[in-house]
């Protein structure tokens, strides 16, 4: 009767150290030990917890006849098991150690016992693994067996080597069984918590690479046709699909593209961006939740819109800024599931990568149209017929003057040729530009004056090649050469909080409209090429009052020749 009352206490003792390994399954702690510990830091781990476990096994351990009736070698058999060879023998020596500290008649027996179950585990472990059994280290059903021989070792090597031998042997008949039955079931049972956990994480994986791999087929190149109302409607489509959610959303960084779900009553396409938090998101670059319990949430458009937690996580494009967001959203009182929240990040950064390849596709497709432009008017007819036959009026009157025509016209065209180069620096185009100046200038005689005004410390800022020749082109073109009386055409460059600002001024006021769109392809080009590059907030910007100036102003970002080589 006193043995199963002892089994019972030390089941109870065993239950204790159960609910707290259930604890720490739930934690990230364990996960190191849902799989065969190889790296060091894992194998720290695995030390840590179970020479722990030995510990806390001897110390609330129960004291019979000048001994102690414990389940240290749960921690030791799994310490070993997990951790192999060397952590098992670790978590012995540990927890024999503090066995021996606490002393009676059977101290020494049992930290050797407890060195030995380490090691035996920890070679059991290296076997299997050599076999190429992984599966077995995890079999609870061999756990409890390893527990059963350990044990019964132990209370052999007790009666080997503890004295009075008399005083042992009445001992380990009190202490024999219910020991046996307490370390090998709690051992089982502590595996089997570990292996329902490494089964849970194991299918919370797998359901988690499935959706990202369905929805990473299904939306696979929708954005990089074009990031507009249409696309976007087809991939928030099949996300609200796939991820079961409450609604999805994408916008740009102005207006709605697409809303699919709860409250698509209201949250209507094309429409302006009204949430609060969403513009912070665009504006910070960050990811932003409102569960909807610790951080409210409320519709910005319904009070009584039935949407109560969202996830607001940025679409980034070139140069990582923000071009819109993917909005995920759950009804009121319904939990926002974590495999969600994990999922809709993912997706975001694979919905950017598409946005990126598209805008880069875009981007080279819009500089192939831009160099065959460009190397149409690199021989434009009209440019050479007039001045060829400026050449020959000059001639007749003035061959030092010629002979300066000749020269600008070989600047000009050699820098058509030569400069392969997309990005050049400012004073190499305004030599280019100079040299069409002057050409025009021996062209119109004393009814063109031109002014260029460029400090010596942005010769070095860089831009992209051909950038100001067809500004320039078109004010003389649409520009002074209408005027009855005399033209002016100015260029000036100047610093502005970081941003790169040129301006191209002419004294006609001719182009009063912004037609930048549909009239002067050129200008159309240079603003697309960079806008592209820069971003939309950079570009070309048109002033203008009717008969008396129309100023061309063009914006980059300041980045100068020494910046972009260091």
């Amino acid at each position: 009767m006193f043995e199963f009352d002892l089994v019972l206490q030390l089941l109870q003792q065993m239950c204790i150290y159960l609910v707290i390994a259930y604890l720490l399954s739930k934690t990230p702690i364990v996960i190191p030990l849902m799989q065969v510990t190889v790296h060091l830091p894992h194998k720290l781990v695995c030390y840590c917890i179970f020479s722990l476990f030995c510990i806390m096994g001897s110390y609330f351990g129960l004291h019979i006849e000048d001994t102690i009736a414990n389940t240290r070698a749960i921690g030791a058999i799994l310490g070993g098991l997990l951790g192999g060879p060397m952590v098992g023998l670790l978590v012995g020596i540990t927890g024999g150690i503090h066995r021996y500290t606490l002393g009676g008649i059977t101290a020494e027996s049992c930290m050797l016992s407890t060195i030995l179950t380490g090691l035996i585990s920890g070679l059991l472990h290296y076997g299997l693994m050599k076999k190429g059994r992984v599966d077995l280290i995890y079999n609870p059903l061999l756990v409890g067996v390893l527990g059963l021989l350990v044990e019964s070792l132990e209370m052999i090597m007790v009666l080997l080597i503890s004295r009075p031998f008399d005083v042992v042997l009445h001992a380990v008949k009190s202490i024999a069984a219910p020991m046996i039955v307490a370390n090998s079931i709690g051992a089982a049972m502590f595996m089997r918590i570990l292996l329902d956990r490494r089964a849970i994480f194991e299918r919370y994986t797998s359901a988690f690479s499935a959706k990202a791999l369905k929805i990473a087929a299904s939306t696979e190149g929708l954005l990089r046709d074009g990031f507009n109302q249409r696309n976007s409607t087809k991939v928030a489509q099949i996300i609200y699909q796939e991820l079961d959610i409450g609604a999805v959303s994408i916008t740009d960084r102005e207006k709605i593209l697409a809303f699919i779900g709860v409250g698509d009553d209201h949250h209507l396409p094309g429409t302006p961006i009204t949430s609060n938090i969403t513009l912070e998101a665009i504006e910070q670059n960050d990811v932003k939740y409102l569960d909807g319990v610790h951080q409210p949430y409320q519709c910005s458009i319904n009070k009584y819109c039935r949407l109560g937690s969202t996830l607001v996580i940025p679409l980034r494009g070139e140069n990582n800024t923000v071009v819109g967001t993917i909005k995920l959203y759950e009804a009121k009182n319904t939990l926002f599931s974590s495999i969600n929240r994990t999922l809709g990040e993912g997706i975001a950064s694979l919905l950017s990568a598409q946005i990126l390849a598209g805008q880069n596709e875009h981007y080279k497709q819009l500089l192939s149209k831009t160099e065959i432009k460009l190397l149409h008017a690199q021989v434009n007819p009209h440019f050479l017929f007039n001045a060829l036959n400026t050449l020959l009026a000059v001639i007749r009157r003035d061959k030092q003057q010629a002979s300066q025509l000749v020269q600008n016209l070989s600047t000009f065209f050699r820098k058509n040729l030569k400069r392969t180069d997309e990005i050049v620096t400012l004073k190499d185009e305004i030599e280019h530009v100079n040299a069409y100046l002057q050409i025009e200038k021996m062209r119109f005689m004393e009814q063109l004056t031109v002014e260029i005004a460029i400090p010596p410390h942005l010769e070095s800022a860089q831009l992209p090649a051909f950038s100001l020749q067809p500004i320039v082109e078109n004010a003389i073109k649409h520009g002074t050469s209408q005027l009855i009386g005399k033209g002016k055409v100015a260029i000036y460059a100047y610093e502005q909080n970081q941003t790169l600002v040129l301006e191209v001024m002419d004294n006609a006021g001719n182009y009063c409209e912004n037609k930048k769109d549909t009239k002067g392809l050129g200008l159309n080009l240079v603003d697309k090429r960079i806008n592209i590059r820069y971003g939309k907030q950079y570009g070309i910007k048109i002033e203008c009052e009717p008969d008396t100036y129309t100023k061309v102003v063009l914006t980059l970002p300041l980045q100068k020749e020494s910046c972009i080589q260091c």
